[in-house]
């Protein structure tokens, strides 16, 4: 139990420690949005790029821990919609509740959790799989937030869906990062030292924008939709994703990573899309702060579970 709380606690301290600098003023609204910026086009590119591209593709890449995957976010996202229908929740609210039921925060949170975890070799196992992963949820919850609200005034162009699945940073690195290790290609060492340098920051700052765009505030949605969202989110997703992957016959690291990356709590930029779609941006933001919040509990019992199991 020290060895699963040494995993989850540093990356939550981190959090917090992004938190306590908004709240001391060191860290204002603006800087925070460059800095938000920096992560997600310099430093995480940079690090998918590296660490896919460093590993051995045969030994990281498994289909059928992505098609695992994939069947588990679908079902969910499924389930949830029609639950939804049947209890008449209102449309913006129907589409955030169920973005927010399978759209994990898979590279800020789970990628931390998971190098803590498993090392290198984990991040490569689940970088590869995020990469892969990462237009699948975009688009399905670009039709989820979209379909209960059938308004005229959603029509989006095709510079919105280039933006969203073509031009994505984690997306593009991802890909360049898999053709590079399929292929083999050496880094030459003075950029293998420069890549080091580069992505030893990318979790970290990753870890403070979080904490340091959390507000209480944001907890103002529809409470029971918040907690049933947050509840299929981190306890129902990757116990449903363990079951398919063992029948798989997925194992080891690659079964863990997996789990892991299915309990994330929701991820941050459902809460930009909710507004950009017209969605119920209050009630996501709650689920994504709430979850956050709870993933610190459910991550210690999912590490738990998989170290009784010897993984």
């Amino acid at each position: 139990m020290i060895d699963i709380v040494l995993i989850v606690l540093p990356v939550f301290l981190i959090i917090a420690l992004g938190f306590s600098l908004k709240g001391t003023g060191l860290l204002d609204d603006s800087f925070i949005v460059q800095l938000n910026r920096l992560v997600y086009y310099v430093a995480l590119p940079a690090l998918f790029f590296y660490k896919i591209g460093t590993a051995d593709f045969s030994a990281s890449f498994n289909p059928k821990l992505i098609l695992g995957i994939i069947i588990s976010v679908t079902l969910i996202g499924c389930f949830t919609y029609l639950y939804g229908v049947l209890r008449k929740y209102p449309p913006a609210a129907l589409g955030a509740v169920c973005q927010g039921s399978f759209r994990g925060n898979l590279v800020y949170v789970g990628l931390a959790i998971i190098i803590n975890a498993y090392g290198e070799e984990g991040l490569a196992i689940g970088s590869i799989l995020t990469g892969l992963m990462t237009p699948i949820v975009n688009v399905l919850s670009i039709a989820v937030l979209l379909l209960p609200l059938r308004q005229s005034d959603n029509k989006l162009g095709p510079r919105f869906w280039l933006y969203q699945i073509g031009l994505n940073p984690i997306i593009l690195s991802s890909f360049l990062g898999i053709i590079w290790s399929f292929f083999a290609l050496p880094f030459p060492e003075v950029f293998a030292r420069s890549f080091d340098i580069l992505t030893g920051m990318s979790l970290p700052l990753a870890l403070i924008v979080i904490g340091a765009s959390f507000s209480p505030e944001k907890l103002k949605g529809e409470m029971v939709m918040a907690v049933f969202s947050t509840v299929i989110k981190i306890v129902l997703l990757p116990m449903l994703a363990a079951g398919i992957l063992i029948a798989l016959g997925v194992g080891g690291k690659e079964l863990a990573v997996g789990i892991l990356l299915a309990g994330t709590p929701s991820a941050s930029a459902g809460y930009i899309l909710a507004q950009q779609l017209n969605s119920d941006e209050e009630l996501a933001g709650s689920i994504i702060m709430l979850s956050t919040l709870l993933s610190i509990a459910s991550f210690t019992l999912i590490l738990y579970a998989l170290k009784v199991s010897g993984i």
